[in-house]
C-alpha cells in the first residue's frame, strides 16, 4: 500500500492471501524492476506492486505484479501513474522513457 495513514475502501483486500502472494512475488523476483530497467542498478525490492493500479477492482487486484523498492514504488511509480511517463535522460539530454512527450511524433 502507499504508506498513507488514510484507510482505502479496498484495504480489506490486503489479507493473509495477499501477504502470501506478496512474499512469493518478492521471493521469485527479489530485485527492483524499475532500478534494473531504467537505472541499470541492482536494488533489493521490498514492495509487490500491482502493475495496473486496481483501486478496488478485483480483476485488476488479481492481475500481474512487479517487484519494486520503496523509493521507486513511492516515487517513480506514482509519477508514472500521474504523468504517463518516467523522468530521466541520457547523456545527450534525450528522455529515457519512450512514452515521454518529447519522443512522440508531432501532431500534424
Amino acid at each position: 500500500m502507499n504508506g498513507s495513514t488514510e484507510r482505502k475502501p479496498w484495504a480489506h483486500l490486503y489479507d493473509r492471501r495477499w501477504r502470501r502472494r506478496r512474499a512469493e512475488q518478492l521471493r521469485l523476483h527479489p530485485l527492483c524492476a524499475y532500478c534494473e530497467r531504467s537505472r541499470g542498478i541492482v536494488v533489493a525490492a521490498t514492495v509487490a506492486d500491482h502493475i495496473t493500479p486496481h483501486r478496488g477492482d478485483l480483476a485488476l487486484f488479481a492481475g500481474p505484479l512487479q517487484s519494486l523498492c520503496d523509493a521507486c514504488h513511492n516515487g517513480a511509480k506514482q509519477e508514472l501513474e500521474a504523468t504517463g511517463h518516467l523522468r530521466g535522460c541520457d547523456v545527450q539530454g534525450n528522455p529515457l522513457d519512450p512514452n515521454h512527450p518529447w519522443n512522440r511524433e508531432p501532431s500534424r
